[in-house]
């Protein structure tokens, strides 16, 4: 996207992309140039909670004066970052503010660009729900319109589903991306900060049979911004309250459905290793009216980003939002 600031970072990009293998920062490739010639605008917006300055910004496209709003929200490991892969027409945030949307991106305290926590344990899926909370009634202040469309992914589906529990007022639409309905398995959580590594960022992408990464279901570039961005915005370690809040056996639900009362997306690719199929398929009998279920045959944790299923999660998306 043109509104990034990349100067320093593509240097180090570039030497990234030299050196290792699998990951590095989002750039553009001499190779592979974006096809997107439109411009756009960012703006980030003052926002505390429990004094802790939270990261809010702002993408929109130069020019539109439409007054839908959408608030994307991160999973539990790395940051917002991760819905901008600025590569071809990749970029969830250009396709959406493309598609008229002023798109807001939250950073979960103790998470990317919002202030560190001292106690990692702190930022769990109760206390995320309310940054969430903060940033939509920031959000409606300032914009004038009472309701948004909330988008969480992973993690975020768990905080943005109770917040969509408790707070229900000021939402239009929302999409549980990847939801995570249920304990993903137990594990005992023991340190209130995660290692981050450079692996771990690349691991939810597919591989083949002999344990090297599926170029046909993610390509090698994607995977490189992915993992980058979150070296450069998550650095070595992020909070472990969501983590320690999933990682649980798979009988402890974790969102409850019922207690939504605004249409709801569940989206995801059928082959998500952290996801209770049984309890996808059977989300609509939960959920309002007006509430809809898309499943992609192939697509991984990050279909979102996979080259043969990117478009069809774009465009199932619009189509539930319009």
């Amino acid at each position: 996207m043109k509104y990034k600031k990349k100067s320093v970072i593509a240097i180090c990009l570039l030497i990234c992309l030299l050196i290792l293998p699998g990951c590095r920062k989002d750039t553009k490739t001499a190779e592979q140039p974006s096809q997107d010639q439109t411009s756009y605008s960012y703006t980030e917006y003052d926002l505390a909670r429990n004094g802790i300055s939270l990261h809010l910004d702002k993408v929109a496209a130069e020019g539109n004066s439409s007054d839908k709003n959408i608030l994307l929200v991160h999973g539990v490991t790395y940051s917002s970052h991760e819905f901008d892969i600025d590569y071809e027409d990749y970029s969830l945030v250009s396709f959406l503010a493309k598609n008229g949307y002023n798109v807001w991106r939250l950073d979960i305290a103790g998470f990317g660009q919002s202030e560190q926590v001292e106690d990692g344990f702190m930022p769990d899926s109760d206390y995320a729900a309310e940054d969430i909370n903060a940033a939509v009634l920031r959000i409606t202040e300032e914009t004038g319109k009472d309701r948004i469309d909330v988008l969480g992914w992973s993690w975020g589906t768990v905080t943005v589903g109770r917040f969509a529990a408790a707070h229900p007022g000021h939402i239009n639409k929302l999409i549980l991306y990847a939801p995570i309905l249920c304990g993903v398995g137990e594990y005992e959580v023991t340190e209130a900060f995660h290692h981050n590594t450079w692996e771990h960022a690349a691991d939810d992408f597919q591989r083949t049979s002999d344990g090297s990464f599926d170029d046909e279901k993610a390509e090698r570039v994607v995977r490189e911004l992915f993992c980058s961005g979150c070296w450069h915005y998550d650095g070595e370690s992020s909070p472990n309250g969501g983590r320690r809040d999933i990682c649980v056996d798979g009988s402890n639900k974790l969102i409850d459905l019922s207690a939504i009362s605004v249409p709801t997306l569940v989206i995801c690719g059928d082959a998500d290793p952290y996801l209770n199929y049984d309890l996808v398929n059977d989300a609509l009998s939960h959920l309002p009216e007006g509430s809809a279920l898309e499943v992609i045959s192939g697509g991984s944790h990050v279909v979102y980003i996979e080259k043969p299923y990117y478009h069809d999660f774009q465009n199932r998306l619009i189509k539930f939002l319009n």
